[in-house]
């Protein structure tokens, strides 16, 4: 969320922001309200005064004199109950309006219409030949070696369900052992948080209303989450954290659920995209300051490329244009790892980051070396989502017996 009084002096760079992002929200109608809710707020502290002056000064009168003013008070009473309905109904719109209005990107990051504008810039590692390789695609070898059940997955579990089995459920738990110990040793504290979030939290993350209806909502007014990052970011709601707590690093693991909306007639069979999944997330806290959250930025993108090199899977990255942004997202890298069988890169990190966008919204603060109190930045990256990653991690790794390696990093664990 940004400051309305950000907002106010920046119309302009705020209807751009939601143009390149693709965001429809009418700007001149949240100033207006702004000014016409600040109207009445004053009217309605003022009314307040008023009545409270009056309601003090009847227990000393008797007479017509307390009966003149009980009527005035009456009549006070519901003057204000009807103005106070209208602030409610200003104030209303306005926070509706609020949570539409998005970050503004920074301007390094491109134009576009659709993730397929995104920009590529740089690669690592070499392309395998398919064939020379095995020509199998994961799938394949997966059912082979039974390390999977797609079949008995959709029976309980439905569409785009699945059973990891084995070697399956074994290389899963290695690679979540691994990518722990390895940002482990980076400082960051590890965790396991709620996937069962409560509302304001999705709100707090620029997740609603934007992606609501890609989440699972639960008969208790509770939701699914479908990152780690949500419940992290709640941790430090309403807190004022001291400016030598910060950076605040998490690395954070929970399972994870997407209604996956929108993806009709897409990787319909598969563990690619999957309505529930585990994932491992770096989430930090830093100083308000912008030049920190880029360096941030980078070097969280950094930790995932080390991850992909570990694993020895080619990959490139990519800034995402402003229409692929999310409503609080300032700038954001994808990785993409080579899916061999499918001749082409597919995203299986996002590294992100948000100035106080979310912090804001959360009121998440810290107190400065000048005691003053300010917002913290924060920023987020996938250091491994699984089991989307197993598709390029054994397709690269496959030998032409039709069998696939472990990659050296992950033998300690299986």
């Amino acid at each position: 969320m940004l400051d309305i009084k950000f907002i106010r002096e920046n119309k302009d760079l705020i209807k751009d922001a939601a143009k390149k992002k693709k965001i429809k929200v009418d700007i001149d109608r949240l100033v207006a309200l702004d000014e016409k809710r600040r109207a009445l707020i004053q009217e309605v502290d003022s009314m307040r005064a008023e009545h409270k002056i009056a309601s003090e000064k009847i227990i000393i009168l008797k007479g017509d004199e307390k009966e003149a003013l009980a009527i005035k008070l009456r009549g006070q009473k519901n003057d204000l109950v009807y103005k106070e309905n209208d602030l409610r109904a200003v104030e209303t719109e306005y926070n509706e309006l609020m949570l539409w209005v998005p970050n503004f990107p920074d301007p390094s990051v491109p134009e576009g219409e659709s993730d397929a504008d995104n920009q590529e810039i740089r690669k690592w590692g070499e392309i395998p030949d398919f064939k020379k390789i095995g020509g199998r695609n994961y799938l394949e070898i997966m059912q082979d070696e039974d390390m999977v059940d797609l079949e008995r997955g959709v029976k309980v579990s439905g569409f785009r369900g699945y059973f990891l089995k084995n070697d399956g459920a074994r290389l899963s738990f290695a690679l979540w052992q691994f990518v722990y110990d390895f940002l482990g040793k980076k400082d960051f504290t590890p965790m396991i948080v709620p996937a069962v979030v409560k509302k304001d939290n999705f709100i707090g993350t620029g997740w609603f209303p934007q992606a609501e209806e890609d989440v699972y909502k639960t008969q208790d007014e509770t939701y699914l989450s479908g990152t780690a990052e949500v419940a992290v970011m709640g941790y430090h709601k309403d807190e004022i954290l001291r400016e030598e707590e910060l950076p605040k690093k998490f690395v954070a693991f929970s399972p994870c659920y997407r209604r996956e909306a929108g993806s009709y007639g897409r990787d319909q069979k598969g563990l690619f995209r999957v309505h529930e999944f585990f994932k491992i997330e770096q989430v930090i806290l830093c100083k308000a300051d912008h030049q920190e959250s880029v360096n941030w930025h980078e070097e969280l993108t950094k930790n995932s490329e080390e991850i992909m090199q570990a694993l020895k899977i080619p990959y490139r990255v990519v800034i995402n244009c402003a229409a692929d942004l999310g409503l609080g997202q300032v700038k954001k890298y994808d990785i993409e790892g080579w899916i061999p069988s499918e001749g082409k890169y597919r995203e299986t990190h996002s590294s992100s980051y948000f100035h106080d966008f979310q912090t804001r919204r959360l009121n998440i603060r810290y107190k400065d070396s000048e005691d003053k109190i300010k917002f913290t930045h924060s920023l987020n990256n996938t250091a491994i989502a699984t089991p989307r990653i197993l598709e390029a991690l054994i397709e690269n790794h496959q030998t032409p017996d039709g069998k696939f390696e472990i990659p050296e990093v992950l033998k300690k664990y299986m």
